[in-house]
């Protein structure tokens, strides 16, 4: 009797857990809806207030400070827009990140910067996602892995992050997630030398870039 009262009491309480954990998706469903709908909002507003040729960058005192392509924050915008598209289906942000993707395309050749990653695979690489296939995002892809690879130095077994003077050899932390580009470009092609790179940038970060707690030096020379 004690037994069959353990398993109606069990029972009970994994239906009305079941029941909350429901009611808790639903309503967290809904605060999501809400965000993407504010944000959508909140992009067709951006969309009006920044300048032809630009790419927004930040607000200070109240005013929209923008940049250019080159900037390394540049492929968030419309990787952004694409997010929000997303979920909203809102063509109008998808228009205006294919206007930014046009702005953008000329950085698969920029062979300055480490951080093509951050520019070319948060937003030709979401452009790809949605449209599997699209052979110009995936050329433009794999022109930016060979970009990023010419800083790739074998002596050091790093990429470089910015060029300074010729003694100096600048690795930041923030460069490992540039590497996500190199290893989608080996998926793409086949060519294992994007791989290899990333892999030995990593190798090198692993042994250097790590105090003995386990916490990140920013940048090292």
């Amino acid at each position: 009797m004690k037994k069959a009262l353990a398993i109606i009491i069990i029972a009970i309480s994994i239906t009305a857990n079941c029941a909350a954990q429901t009611k808790s998706s639903a309503e967290l469903n809904k605060i999501i809806s809400k965000n993407f709908t504010d944000a959508d909002a909140q992009y067709r507003l951006l969309m009006q207030k920044l300048p032809a040729e630009t790419f927004p960058k930040t607000f200070e005192k109240d005013t929209l400070r923008t940049s250019n392509s080159g900037w390394w924050c540049s492929g968030f915008y419309p990787g952004s827009l694409l997010y929000i598209f997303e979920q909203t289906k809102d063509s109008i942000l998808y228009k205006e990140a294919m206007r930014m993707l046009n702005l953008l395309q000329k950085e698969q050749y920029n062979t300055t910067t480490h951080d093509l990653g951050f520019m070319m695979y948060c937003s030709f690489g979401n452009a790809l996602r949605l449209n599997p296939g699209n052979e110009a995002y995936k050329k433009i892809l794999i022109n930016s892995a060979r970009s990023l690879s010419t800083r790739f130095n074998p002596t050091t077994g790093c990429i470089k992050s910015w060029d300074s003077k010729p003694s100096d050899f600048l690795v930041i932390i923030d460069n490992m997630m540039n590497l996500e580009l190199l290893f989608w470009a080996t998926r793409e092609t086949g060519d294992s030398s994007f791989y290899k790179i990333a892999v030995t940038h990593a190798n090198t970060t692993m042994r250097n870039h790590f105090r003995p707690d386990y916490s990140s030096y920013h940048v090292l020379n």
